[in-house]
């Protein structure tokens, strides 16, 4: 049997999907039920609407979600997981609580290893306000 992470295996397309920087924190924040754009940038906090639009249309080319525009005017549009991006409800509740739990610990690993290491930080590619990618969970995961 073949590496399931081989560069043409399918389960790697799903790990490089959900390894997204923004790919798990939209998935929590449409786990509760369909959304509006404008809720789930304020659901979410510090993603910009575009990134968000972005994110949601990768996610729905993936058959993850769901777009559904309502012939109103105003237009609504909202969004909602499909029964396949909710197979990914749990998994990321087992990461949160994960988060949540090891939140702290990450962050004081970080800090130590920054205060300790000589040269350039293995981190250095991400601002003073983004500790190397890795940030409490906001409002959508808690």
């Amino acid at each position: 049997m073949s590496s399931p992470f081989l560069a043409d295996c399918p389960a790697r397309l799903a790990v490089e999907l959900i390894a997204d920087k923004w790919t798990v924190v939209v998935l929590a924040g449409l786990s509760r039920g369909p959304v509006r754009h404008g809720e789930l940038v304020d659901l979410i906090g510090g993603i910009s609407r575009k990134v968000l639009t972005q994110t949601l249309r990768r996610l729905e080319a993936h058959g993850l979600v769901r777009r559904r525009a309502y012939p109103e005017v105003p237009p609504r549009v909202e969004y909602e997981l499909t029964p396949l991006g909710a197979t990914l409800t749990e998994p990321i509740r087992v990461l949160t609580d994960w988060a949540n739990t090891n939140g702290d610990a990450v962050l004081e690993a970080l800090d130590t290893g920054r205060r300790t290491e000589p040269g350039p930080s293995v981190h250095s590619g991400h601002s003073a306000g983004d500790p190397g990618g890795w940030q409490k969970p906001g409002p959508a995961l808690r």
